[in-house]
């Protein structure tokens, strides 16, 4: 065997066990092996997980706040106004230098995981595409990077975008994006659905869009998308954000999460952001902005949580690249705090997010690959409460980052 991580704690298990790596691909999993390895970690008792997976990025935005004007507004639509400004002066260069720095950070932190959306529009052009096609080439052995093409100004308010998502796809991107809440109209919205339908197909593509990001109860495109991903048999359909969604009354609430449920649709809440932008217009209450995690993972949605941006436009305050850190907010802002729900929020930056991005071969089994944290904590509730530094991060079987990479071990 290449490697043999011994004396870890799995979750869910009382004994500690060996792990056997070979090629890249977990072989063995007992509580010995008797094989001796080329390399060899003693875990020490701690927690050992899949890789993290961050399944809703901005790479391509990445630390934009320190060169633009501030979000007097703490609204999603300055945002967007500002980023407009700041993204005139884009290359394809500086996406490039910008995602490969925010991916270190997401390594050295456990996430070899990422799915980013990138900025296309008749301001960006590809530059954001094709600057994270390079950082995709440059890291490729640190991390699995899916790239979504954002039609970040809408597809009807600006007309020339569809040509570009095309392009973009042509050019590396993986999935296609949306965001249908930006247009001026109920009925420019769904059109804007039906040509990311259109692409995806035309493509053979997944859909991973921005859907009500809002605290508006009259903005439905969830229900649009989620019965458009029925009739037509969309395999791969995410709606990132969902804000709205905690905004309906319970009875529309409960049809929509039905009819989520049966497109078998993934759902990507991002805490950071939606307790940031939402709730803006409130005086008292003000909504935490937070879809409703709870009840759709109840009737079975595929939820998962990812980090959304890194010190930019909308939320200058993010952006630790820790998915801990996201699991512990998310926790928090969705009052996820019983045994079963902590183990959801860890559910949530691995298997729920690697499901979301359509990753095979993910998790602690054999036959997988070998794509492993091992945690400076005991248990699950220690790592999330404490966001315990990662002793070793493994893909593919080699370690890449972690405290203890440098130390005497060999690695």
């Amino acid at each position: 065997m290449d490697l043999v991580v011994r004396s870890a704690k799995l979750r869910g298990r009382s004994e500690l066990v060996d792990i056997g790596i070979s090629d890249g691909v977990i072989a063995e999993i007992s509580e010995r092996i008797a094989q001796k390895a080329v390399k060899e970690l003693n875990a020490e008792g701690n927690l050992i997980t899949p890789s993290f997976v961050n399944p809703h990025e901005h790479l391509d935005t990445a630390m934009i706040s320190e060169s633009t004007r501030p979000n007097m507004s703490g609204t999603l639509f300055e945002g967007i106004e500002i980023l407009r400004e700041a993204k005139k002066k884009y290359t394809v260069e500086d996406v490039k230098k910008v995602a490969v720095n925010a991916i270190h950070m997401l390594v050295e932190n456990g996430t070899t995981i990422i799915r980013s959306h990138a900025n296309v529009d008749s301001v960006t052009q590809l530059n954001s595409i094709n600057g994270l096609v390079e950082a995709r080439k440059e890291c490729k052995d640190l991390v699995t990077l899916q790239i979504v093409a954002l039609p970040q100004e809408g597809l009807i308010r600006d007309q020339s975008t569809a040509e570009l998502m095309r392009k973009s796809m042509e050019a590396g991107a993986d999935i296609v994006g949306g965001i249908p809440a930006y247009e001026n109209t109920e009925e420019d919205s769904k059109k804007h659905i039906d040509i990311v339908f259109d692409i995806a197909k035309e493509f053979g593509a997944g859909i991973d869009m921005h859907v009500d990001e809002n605290d508006d109860p009259n903005s439905r495109n969830l229900q649009y998308f989620a019965t458009k991903s029925i009739k037509e048999h969309i395999a791969n359909a995410t709606a990132s954000h969902a804000c709205a969604l905690a905004s309906y009354d319970d009875s529309y609430a409960a049809k929509v999460i039905g009819l989520v449920k049966e497109a078998k649709m993934s759902v990507i809440a991002n805490p950071c952001t939606n307790l940031m932008l939402q709730g803006r217009f409130d005086k008292q209450p003000i909504r935490r902005g937070l879809t409703r995690v709870k009840e759709l993972n109840t009737v079975g949605v595929n939820v998962a949580c990812g980090q959304d941006g890194i010190n930019d436009t909308f939320d200058p305050l993010s952006g630790k690249c820790d998915m801990l850190q996201i699991a512990w907010i998310m926790g928090h802002a969705a009052q996820l705090s019983t045994p079963s729900e902590v183990d959801l929020l860890l559910d949530m930056i691995t298997k729920n997010a690697a499901k979301a991005l359509g990753i095979k071969r993910f998790g602690l089994d054999v036959g997988n690959e070998a794509n492993l944290n091992i945690i400076d904590a005991k248990d699950v509730y220690q790592a999330i409460r404490m966001q315990s530094d990662r002793l070793y991060v493994i893909r593919l079987g080699n370690v890449v980052a972690g405290t203890k990479m440098n130390s005497n071990n060999g690695f």
